[in-house]
């Protein structure tokens, strides 16, 4: 069994800010494997279904970001879960828009979502790094991670969710770094990535 969290905050003004793209990527998942409705537990939303050939939980915590460890422990401890069932996906500003990178444990790097998750549970879970971009200015970092997604940014952001979607089967069987690949592939093909190289770009 594995266990998919995306962070968020709960509540309708939220829904298309960039610090939601974690609840973003749960409903796209969601949709692409037919997953059932959600429901109230663990002081989330959580949905059952299955990706390939694992049975999979999508949670989506409504406990606002920055006590997102409290569902998430909840959920981990009921279904006496290891570090290595548990995908967290998260908004990245260290990343550029539509960038994947995978990894397990490690710091937090400012995100009070994944703040609150250590101190609940610890940092040895993998996580999904969706890039969000960032503002360029740390001024302007509170009001870009809970700013609403532009119109400009809306293609790619869908080609991004249907991207993680697509290849999810992966990420279940716990070959992150495949996952991570053809993620990568799907947003940048080959073909362009080396043209870019060729260009110097």
């Amino acid at each position: 069994m594995q266990l998919f969290v995306g962070l968020g905050n709960p509540e309708s003004k939220y829904a298309k800010n960039r610090h939601n793209v974690g609840f973003m990527a749960i409903d796209a998942l969601a949709a692409a494997y037919g997953f059932g409705d959600f429901r109230e537990k663990y002081h989330g939303l959580l949905a059952e279904g299955q990706i390939g050939h694992e049975k999979v939980l999508l949670l989506k915590p409504q406990t606002f970001m920055n006590k997102s460890g409290v569902s998430v422990s909840e959920a981990v401890n009921f279904f006496k879960l290891d570090g290595s069932q548990i995908v967290v996906f998260y908004d990245e500003l260290d990343l550029p828009p539509g960038k994947l990178r995978m990894r397990r444990g490690g710091g937090f790097a400012g995100h009070n979502g994944l703040r609150s998750i250590n101190a609940h549970m610890g940092a040895d879970f993998r996580r999904a790094r969706l890039g969000i971009g960032h503002p360029g200015d740390k001024a302007k970092v509170n009001s870009h991670v809970l700013g609403d997604f532009a119109k400009a940014d809306a293609d790619w952001l869908a080609d991004f969710l249907k991207a993680l979607a697509d290849h999810a089967p992966l990420l279940a069987a716990g070959d992150d770094a495949t996952y991570q690949t053809r993620v990568v592939e799907a947003m940048h093909p080959p073909e362009q990535a080396e043209q870019e190289d060729e260009n110097g770009i």
